[in-house]
């Protein structure tokens, strides 16, 4: 009878032993544990990106604007209005550095803001209108064409400041109103003095967007062409 006892007493003991075995792998595996995944440390969290600087603001409103020049979507006219509207910003932003010691104080920072929040309404109000650039199959559209890819160029590198395109786009604007009179007097062509008379204003505006280009005048972090 002792043996028969100490028989059965056995197999609880060894299915107690094998429980407890259990137990602590189940302690020791990650994959039990409810707080291991969700645990991420201050590293996997995504980092918070910051506000653009005040010069990437203007920066990302040049590229946005080239962009419009380069496809057709703004108009010379369009063109030489927002970059008038830059150039002011511009201009404001550099005498508010020039009175605080190079910076620009919170509420100089917030008014510029939102001043550039206006510009990037008025720009894709201007290239999702009904108004845009149409060149024409021809020599004076061509040459159109090509004033205003050199233009979308020198605003895409920084060669040319806000400024200096509202010239050259009020200038192109001129040409085409020009342009637009003669061919609506004439039933639509113009005639051999009118397309040697545009084709001598283009050759002027050529040599301005050469020289505006190539001057000391860029904007900030302009790339070397």
């Amino acid at each position: 009878m002792k043996i028969t006892f100490l028989k059965w007493g056995a197999v609880p003991l060894a299915l107690l032993v094998s429980a407890a075995g259990a137990t602590t792998v189940l302690a020791q595996d990650p994959s039990s544990s409810p707080s291991s995944p969700a645990a991420a440390t201050p590293a996997q969290q995504p980092e918070k990106k910051a506000d653009p600087s005040i010069a990437q603001r203007k920066e990302n409103q040049q590229d946005r604007i080239a962009n419009g020049v380069k496809s057709g979507q703004l108009t010379p006219g369009e063109t030489a209005n927002l970059e008038k509207k830059e150039a002011a910003i511009n201009k404001e932003t550099r005498a508010d550095r020039a009175a605080n010691g190079g910076k620009l104080t919170s509420a100089e920072k917030t008014q510029v803001n939102q001043q550039q929040n206006q510009m990037s309404k008025q720009i894709y109000a201007d290239k999702h209108n009904a108004n845009t650039a149409h060149y024409g199959n021809n020599k004076v559209g061509q040459r159109r064409e090509n004033q205003q890819d050199r233009i979308a160029q020198g605003v895409k590198s920084g060669q040319l400041t806000a400024r200096e395109t509202a010239k050259l786009e009020k200038q192109q604007q001129g040409i085409n109103q020009q342009v637009a009179s003669d061919r609506k007097a004439h039933g639509g062509t113009l005639t051999a003095s009118e397309k040697k008379q545009v084709n001598k204003e283009q050759n002027q505006a050529s040599r301005n967007i050469y020289k505006k280009k190539h001057n000391a005048a860029t904007q900030p972090n302009a790339k070397k062409p």
